[in-house]
């Protein structure tokens, strides 16, 4: 295995990668050519498995993990027209995640790269996030990268060569999280995303000026709790006052809040860091309102904006990829001694 990959980075040609995501609530494989080509991509979702609990239930997503992998791995090489023995390594998302979630794909990316005999690239799951925009567009280090999903939000230094720098985190609720949480007490249903923002766009932005957490003038750090609990407050004295709930005005008021604290820090990190490119991405990267900001705010400042397409932002193998493909050139492999890593820091990978 040693000896072919040496030879396939000494002798040049194109690097095809199969790669495998199963962090949370999709499972998913994909068929990446140079971090930039999808061979192609499938994607396996539990959603509707979830729905009726709000939320996703480890429990249900590792079950379905277990039941889709094999299938989904397959779809995949079939739809590339591709046997194992013709890629190049085998990538998989280590983690953050769902602890059982990742061991199924952690499990079957060694299984694969031990028979076909490839190397295995670990992938942090916001890192596939970050180069999804690397499909779209091209786009490559350096830049500040907005990562905002169900679970993480984080604002990153990326230098060129591909070294990350954690400028700030959420400190509580991740800003996808929030959304659902007040999709949930809007009693719209899930996943809350798409959802608020359907119904914010009906609604007036301006009817209620939600607060924004106060970090400190150096911090760029997040925080959503205060915001949810305001939201939440407004909600509970609306239906004790028996006034009409104008939900569609609350949606909006709310989802501004949530642009506006997110679009404020950034500008703070492009102007520091004197970057030139912003790359925005994860699940709530598909709401039409960030994009916009993040539009305004790049125009603004004269600097290139890559978001990945929409069907990029939410989870999926063929980002995983994307971010493995710098890896294989660095020489930055992994071996059967991998395991999934549910808290995993990003500036650890």
């Amino acid at each position: 295995m040693k000896q072919r990959y040496e030879e396939h980075l000494r002798n040049g040609g194109p690097t095809e990668i199969l790669a495998i995501e199963s962090s949370c609530d999709e499972t998913a494989a994909a068929v990446v050519r140079d971090g930039r080509v999808i061979i192609s991509s499938v994607v396996a979702s539990q959603m509707s498995s979830h729905e009726r609990f709000g939320g996703v239930v480890p429990e249900v997503a590792s079950r379905a993990h277990v039941e889709q992998i094999s299938l989904v791995v397959d779809e995949a090489l079939q739809k590339a027209d591709r046997t194992l023995s013709e890629l190049q390594a085998i990538a998989v998302t280590s983690g953050p995640g769902l602890i059982g979630a990742l061991f199924v794909g952690v499990t079957a990316a060694k299984t694969l790269a031990q028979v076909a005999g490839l190397p295995i690239i670990d992938v942090h799951h916001l890192a596939g996030h970050m180069y999804a925009a690397a499909l779209s567009d091209g786009v490559e280090p350096p830049f500040i990268a907005l990562i905002v999903s169900g679970g993480h939000t984080e604002l990153l230094q990326v230098n060129a060569g591909g070294e990350i720098i954690r400028l700030g985190k959420t400190r509580d609720d991740a800003a996808g999280e929030v959304f659902d949480k007040i999709a949930r007490a809007l009693e719209l249903g899930y996943p809350g995303g798409p959802l608020i923002q359907q119904l914010a766009s009906q609604g007036d932005p301006e009817y209620f000026d939600f607060p924004q957490a106060k970090l400190g003038d150096h911090s760029f750090d997040f925080s959503f709790s205060g915001l949810k609990s305001a939201v939440l407050l407004h909600l509970d004295r609306a239906k004790k006052s028996s006034q009409p709930l104008r939900k569609a005005d609350i949606a909006a008021s709310f989802q501004r809040a949530v642009v506006a604290a997110l679009i404020a820090k950034t500008r703070e990190a492009l102007l520091q860091t004197g970057l030139d490119t912003l790359v925005v991405a994860g699940g709530v990267a598909a709401n039409l309102a960030l994009r916009d900001a993040a539009k305004s705010l790049c125009e603004e400042l004269g600097i290139r904006l890559a978001v990945p397409d929409f069907w990029l932002c939410t989870d999926n193998a063929a980002m995983i990829g994307a971010a493995a493909y710098m890896r294989y050139k660095q020489r930055k492999l992994a071996d059967l001694t991998l395991t999934g890593r549910a808290e995993f820091s990003i500036d650890q990978w």
